[in-house]
């Protein structure tokens, strides 16, 4: 008797990425509920210590916390969108806003909130005296970010990194 083949399986179907505003009402709420997130927070005097606080099937959040002079370094998300709020402390933000704008800084206080979508390339920076802890959310969760030196010319990506990285 001739065998039947078995019917395809189908991958379940994917979520359609959250919004950059989406995300930005998940780092907000969180931020205001202290108590899930701020006995986690730790200081890493070699480089931003980070926890991953929430895996989705289409978002994740991330709990970061910066010393003085600590930095991203310019760096995309590898197509994710994003937002993150600056729960405590003052952070700094760098990016491009395309040729004819150049660099743009930004001072980024304890409530600030930013929001992006999935082409954003930015360095946030600790440039005050004190500690700063940020929450993080990108949809879909990340699964590679580029890294990039600012040149004369622009930006030039230098490495790629995966979640094996983290």
């Amino acid at each position: 008797m001739p065998t039947v083949p078995a019917e395809p399986v189908l991958d379940a179907p994917t979520r359609p990425p959250l919004s950059p505003n989406a995300l930005r009402r998940i780092v907000r709420d969180l931020a205001e509920r202290p108590d899930r997130w701020l006995h986690r927070v730790r200081l890493s005097a070699g480089d931003r210590w980070y926890e991953r606080l929430e895996l989705a099937a289409d978002y994740e959040v991330w709990l970061i916390s910066w010393l003085p002079g600590q930095s991203t370094g310019f760096h995309d998300h590898g197509g994710s969108r994003g937002a993150f709020t600056v729960a405590l402390g003052e952070l700094e933000e760098l990016a491009l806003a395309g040729p004819e704008h150049g660099l743009t800084v930004r001072r980024l206080p304890s409530g600030s909130e930013r929001a992006f979508g999935p082409q954003y390339l930015h360095d946030v920076r600790n440039t005050s005296p004190g500690p700063a802890v940020t929450l993080h959310a990108y949809s879909p969760p990340l699964n590679e970010m580029s890294r990039y030196e600012l040149r004369a010319g622009g930006l030039v990506r230098t490495a790629t990194e995966g979640p094996e990285q983290w």
